[in-house]
């Protein structure tokens, strides 16, 4: 029987003090009810369940491409709920390929594998040592050819299926690279709160996904929003049948389950019609207030610039708003590549002068309402600082820790939490600014 190299994580549901249990809705299937019954779709993942329920991320996430490399034959869809997480572990395979031999020529599983019920899981699965097997890997991976390595690990796979819209569209180049001519396919329109829509073209890239809105998951409604003013146009919404094409929206829902006209923070752009129902493109999340300087699109459209323009490889980004500042002034946060050569000493005068440079590109695509506002003085000069190497990992463990659900983090691009901020600016190795500089 066929498997899947599944990157599932059963998160812990913590409890309401009226005793209900919270979690996301892809939680729901295993921790609902941990009988084997409620876990049987997923038992197409290759992992023990043991692994699958452990208590740290980074592990399971070993332990699933141990498991994987250990029956890679029988390999044969790749998933995670998002780009973001597929990127994660495949990066995890790129820096401890060699630990994940170690163990596979040992049967047994890195003595850093904290979580005991795991730990005996993987070592049955491994069925004691597996020599060839970890020197078949071993010749893969010491080429050092990164480029379509899924199909060269796990020759029978057919498929990596993740969401790669929105947010995520940033990781599908990179995606793209390790896969190889392995087919991605998208995954469809799902919130914590209700199914949205289907992709029923699951092969089409990022940039040409559309999704069938459900009309029985939920009561849609739908806010028009105006992208040059970075907000919502009144306070009426229309349903299923008042949108227009062509026009973005923020998408509201009243569901079965108690929610009412519970605004998602999404904002759609419809594109056409499926029958009855709105054809919709994901455009971006909803500015939080009408305050802020930047939306989460124009950042990531004037990152795409920045790193054209960048000869090493941004790993991850985010933002901040600082308005305690006279003048407010935004702070991007910018996590290179581990190894990355310009950020060498001897080399850093060169690169900080490369460095600003790309950064006034960056400065220039920020948009209409940070262009506005600068011209006008009341924003001062961007400031960049680059993050040392696992800075945006941090992000991730302090997310989980405050109930965040492993399987459905997405990565910030707008920061709004300032532990978050004081985190990442203790973590900077070296902060830019258009005007000056300092390390």
């Amino acid at each position: 029987m066929n498997k899947i190299l599944w990157f599932l994580y059963a998160d812990d549901a913590p409890t309401t003090r009226g005793g209900f249990k919270v979690m996301a809705a892809s939680t729901y299937p295993l921790q609902g009810n941990k009988s084997r019954s409620n876990w049987s779709q997923t038992l197409s993942c290759i992992s023990p369940r043991e692994v699958v329920f452990g208590s740290n991320i980074k592990q399971q996430m070993y332990c699933h491409l141990l498991c994987a490399l250990r029956s890679f034959d029988i390999i044969d869809g790749i998933r995670a709920a998002y780009a973001a997480g597929l990127i994660r572990a495949f990066s995890l395979l790129e820096s401890k390929w060699e630990k994940l031999c170690d163990d596979l020529e040992s049967g047994f599983p890195s003595l850093e594998i904290g979580d005991a019920a795991m730990k005996e899981s993987v070592v049955e699965f491994l069925g004691g040592p597996q020599v060839d097997l970890s020197r078949r890997i071993r010749e893969i991976c010491a080429e050092s050819n990164w480029g379509g390595i899924l199909s060269k690990l796990w020759p029978n796979v057919r498929y990596v299926k993740s969401v790669t819209t929105g947010s995520m569209k940033q990781y599908y180049s990179k995606l793209k690279y390790y896969a190889g001519d392995v087919m991605i396919l998208g995954g469809d329109y799902f919130a914590s709160e209700c199914c949205l829509g289907i992709n029923l073209d699951i092969q089409q890239p990022p940039e040409s996904t559309r999704f069938v809105m459900l009309p029985t998951t939920a009561y849609f409604e739908f806010l028009p929003f105006d992208l040059n003013e970075s907000s919502v146009v009144g306070e009426e919404t229309v349903d299923f049948s008042g949108v227009k094409v062509g026009k973005m929206y923020e998408v509201a829902v009243t569901t079965y389950r108690g929610l009412y006209r519970y605004r998602l923070g999404d904002i759609v752009r419809v594109v056409g019609f499926h029958n009855s129902s709105p054809l919709v493109e994901f455009v971006m999340r909803a500015p939080k207030t009408g305050y802020e300087i930047i939306t989460e699109k124009d950042l990531m459209s004037a990152m795409e610039s920045f790193q054209h323009s960048m000869a090493a490889e941004v790993v991850e980004f985010a933002s901040f708003s600082d308005f305690e500042l006279s003048p407010k002034r935004l702070k991007v946060f910018i996590e290179f590549r581990e190894g990355c050569d310009f950020l060498q000493e001897e080399k850093l005068q060169g690169s900080v002068e490369a460095l600003q440079r790309c950064c006034s590109s960056l400065e220039n695509g920020l948009g209409e309402i940070y262009k506005v506002q600068k011209d006008r003085g009341e924003i001062g000069p961007l400031l960049v600082s680059v993050v040392r190497s696992g800075s945006f990992d941090g992000i991730l463990q302090m997310a989980i820790k405050n109930g965040a659900p492993a399987g459905q983090y997405k990565p910030p691009k707008i920061i709004r939490n300032r532990e978050i901020v004081g985190f990442m600016e203790e973590s900077a190795v070296l902060t830019i600014s258009l005007d000056s500089f300092h390390g």
